[in-house]
């Protein structure tokens, strides 16, 4: 572990004046601010209390805003999140993971101080003290881990200033401003004084009045309220029965005895403990309820209440059940209702009177405190008593084991010390326990003695140090014996190989043992000469620099790039030898053949590929044959794809038109007389098409040219014939509205008559009985008793159907 930018006791002092200096105040206040000061410049490591490592200067720190202990930034990280997590935990455990717990709800605490933290407040960015500053770079001229500006800091206690002195580590020293203050009793005149000590006395008799009421403060000048009243007198309490000296603040004073007077009734006395004023009536001429609290009575004070003789039903102590006695005096008795009672822990039931209690001999599983050992209490309720054990957990420093209670979470650092000394056992330190493992040994300043185990006649020197000694790192210096070149390679006379054993044989008996690996010092030849050399590829795209051992010409893998007989594509073998080529550029008899189609650019309009493979020059003239609908859209236009491109103007127009007559209507009505055509139809005035006019009563007709003046319709006017026939018309559409109408009164009049004759009928006369026909008579007697005579006569016919049957008439 090194450390980045130490500063010598010099410099360090040169900074901490710089930051007193800054100072207005006395310096023998800064005495706080200036041990952190100390601390962050002068010491060479300052230890963090989570992993109990260094902190470096150059390392991103957070710092408590009550104990301000500085630690690693990662670290606070992971201890504020496993905090939370634990305490999650926890809650999960206890409440079911059914539960809705918020991680964010939980607080984690200072490692040093236990200053409780939300959960927005686990540090993210690396601050400057001062927290202006994001990530502040180091500077040797700078206490580490600030920033150059005014901390700015409110001062505590708040009295409206703020800090003056640069980005500095610790608390903030007392306010250095002078202000105008009042002494407390605010007799004698300002003076001008540190805001950090605006207070002071001013040495006279307070002389505000006590809380007695009656002596003023005799003690001299002081902050806040004042103290009681030391003088003491005899008084009386508020019965007036007892006398005592007491201290002079505290006149009003009960004492334990009962006030005893006798209330207006003349039979009972006052049971109240000392009061003031009248003991108002005596509370058992009032309003009283029995024992039961069911019935109400006022009866002279000297006569007792009566129990009523109902059920008492006072909720019993066990709190689901009533007492089921009389109305009675005093206390109800225990509840000796059957009920099925759960025990403490909810596992089991059992019918049990109801004031025992049941508990079964299930252990609870539970872990506690420690999320390591069980509960195992009988019918435990879930409230796990805290762990008795011993943690036994071994500590950090991996030696030692936790003698604590058992708990969660870390447990703390281990204490002991342990010395590290150097090989010779020259140099040596002490370091926490734990840490020998991260900590380097000191250093030693005599020189290895160890002689050279190669070729080389010397090592190179080296301090004194554990284990072997380093390989010797000097180049090989041998020529190479294929090639004029030396060795560069670090020295290789000593080198670590691991020996092949005899793993994949198998044994001939169970006498033969097999040869394990092993691991043998040895001397290897020198590797292959890697000295670069220059070589040009078998395609000639580049030239390289190959090591010696391997210069020979050999394929880039780049596309060869010759162009080939088409012109339009290049040999994509990867890179070989070009035999029988023309020149550099054109492709030779080892380069492959074009097999592509043809993929150039077709005229605009067309959509159709070339139908020739791939080919030097232009494409010839696209003979595709293309369908599409006319001008009109009745038919198909059918033309070749290339003739349409080379076409244009009026021939494009004949090549779509279908040669009919356009089908579509002028604006006239009539049907355009043009062959099929693009755009618009030809305008209405050149439509030479007959149509037919008439006048306003449809009697007098006239055929005119379209194509004249629209105002030929107004010309027509109707004659004196035409007026004529309009009044006729007219007449006789009067009188049939009139005879309708006439039908129409006659019919709702008969409608009338018989609803009349529905609701109000009239009893028939004897001149209208008489009138009656006989035929009328004749036949409501017969269709009164034609039913009858049927139905007799069909009794008789069956009847004489089975006498003759039985006699065989029918036979």
């Amino acid at each position: 572990m090194t450390n980045v930018g130490i500063c010598t006791t010099d410099d360090a002092d040169k900074v901490i004046d710089n930051i007193i200096n800054a100072y207005g105040g006395e310096v023998a206040s800064l005495s706080r601010t200036k041990e952190f000061l100390e601390a962050a410049l002068r010491s060479e490591e300052i230890c963090c209390l989570i992993c109990l490592e260094g902190i470096q200067k150059t390392d991103a720190i957070w710092s408590c805003d009550c104990c301000f202990e500085s630690l690693h930034m990662s670290c606070v990280q992971k201890w504020g999140r496993d905090s939370i997590s634990y305490q999650k935990d926890a809650a999960i455990d206890r409440f079911g993971p059914s539960a809705d717990i918020d991680a964010k709800s939980f607080k984690w605490s200072c490692p040093k101080c236990r200053t409780e933290y939300s959960y927005s407040l686990i540090p993210e960015r690396y601050y400057c003290f001062c927290k202006k500053a994001v990530n502040p770079c180091y500077d040797p001229w700078l206490v580490p881990h600030s920033c150059s500006e005014i901390c700015r800091k409110e001062l505590k206690p708040k009295c409206g200033h703020r800090c003056l002195l640069p980005c500095h580590p610790g608390p903030c020293p007392p306010c250095p401003k002078t202000v105008n203050a009042i002494c407390h009793c605010e007799k004698s005149s300002p003076k001008t004084l540190r805001c950090s000590s605006k207070t002071w006395s001013c040495g006279k008799p307070c002389g505000k009045t006590l809380n007695c009421g009656q002596h003023p403060c005799q003690q001299p000048c002081h902050e806040g309220p004042c103290s009681p009243c030391e003088k003491r007198s005899v008084q009386r309490c508020q019965c007036r029965k007892k006398t005592m000296e007491r201290p002079c603040y505290t006149p009003n004073w009960q004492c334990e005895m009962p006030c005893g007077k006798a209330y207006s009734c003349g039979s009972h006395d006052c049971e109240i403990v000392c009061h003031e004023g009248p003991c108002g009536l005596c509370p058992l001429s009032l309003t009283r309820s029995c024992p039961c609290g069911k019935s109400s009575y006022l009866l002279p004070c000297t006569k007792s209440i009566p129990n009523c003789g109902s059920t008492c039903g006072k909720q019993l102590s066990c709190g689901s059940h009533y007492c089921a006695e009389r109305c009675h005096r005093g206390p109800c008795g225990t509840c000796l209702q059957m009920s099925v009672k759960e025990c403490r822990c909810g596992n089991k039931r059992k019918e049990l009177p109801c004031y025992k209690e049941f508990t079964c001999e299930s252990k609870c599983k539970r872990l506690r405190d420690c999320r390591r050992h069980p509960c195992n209490r009988k019918c435990c309720n879930k409230d796990c008593p805290p762990c008795e054990q011993v943690c036994g957990r071994v500590l950090g420093c991996g030696n030692h084991k936790c003698a604590g209670r058992c708990h969660e979470g870390r447990c703390y650092p281990c204490h002991e010390k342990v010395v590290l000394t150097c090989a010779c056992g020259a140099s040596r330190i002490t370091v926490p326990c734990g840490r020998e493992k991260n900590v380097k040994p000191p250093k030693c300043g005599k020189q290895c003695q160890v002689p050279s185990d190669c070729h080389h006649p010397e090592r190179r020197r080296h301090l004194c140090h554990f284990g072997k000694c380093p390989p010797c790192k000097r180049e090989c210096g041998l020529n190479y014996p294929d090639c004029d070149h030396i060795c560069v390679t670090p020295c290789h006379d000593n080198v670590l190989v691991k020996v092949d054993s005899d793993t994949g044989k198998k044994r001939s008996g169970p006498w033969e043992k097999l040869k394990e690996p092993s691991i043998e010092i040895r001397k290897l030849p020198c590797p292959p000469c890697d000295v670069p050399v220059p070589v040009t590829c078998l395609g000639g795209h580049e030239t390289k620099n190959w090591p010696c051992h391997n210069s020979k010409p050999s394929s880039c893998y780049r596309p060869c790039g010759q162009v080939l007989l088409c012109s339009n594509h290049i040999c994509s073998r990867p890179c070989h030898k070009v035999e029988d080529g023309r020149n550099l550029k054109e492709a030779g008899s080892s380069c492959e053949e074009c097999e592509e189609p043809c993929l150039k650019a077709r005229p605009e309009g067309c959509v159709h590929p070339c139908v020739k493979p791939c080919h030097p020059g232009s494409c010839p003239q696209c003979l595709q044959t293309v369908k599409c609908r006319c001008h009109c859209g009745l038919n198909w236009a059918y033309y070749k794809c290339g003739e349409w491109i080379s076409s244009k103007g009026l021939a494009r127009e004949k090549m779509k038109s279908c040669s009919d007559q356009c089908p579509k209507l002028m604006s006239c009505g009539h049907r355009c007389f043009n062959t099929c055509h693009s755009g618009s139809c030809t305008s209405s005035k050149d439509c030479k098409k007959k149509k037919k006019i008439t006048c306003l009563c449809k009697r007098i007709k006239r055929e005119v040219m379209c194509c004249q003046d629209q105002s030929v319709n107004e010309k027509l006017k109707c004659d004196e014939q035409c007026i004529e026939k309009m009044s006729a018309k007219e007449k006789e559409k009067h009188n049939c509205e009139t005879d309708d109408k006439i039908k129409r009164n006659r019919l709702e009049q008969e409608e009338y008559e018989k609803f009349q004759k529905k609701f109000n009928p009239k009893k028939k006369s004897r001149q209208q009985r008489s009138d009656e026909t006989p035929e009328t008579n004749d036949s409501k007697l017969i269709s009164k008793f034609l039913f009858p005579i049927s139905l007799v006569g069909i009794f008789v016919g069956i009847t004489f159907y089975f006498v003759f049957n039985e006699k065989g008439f029918w036979d």
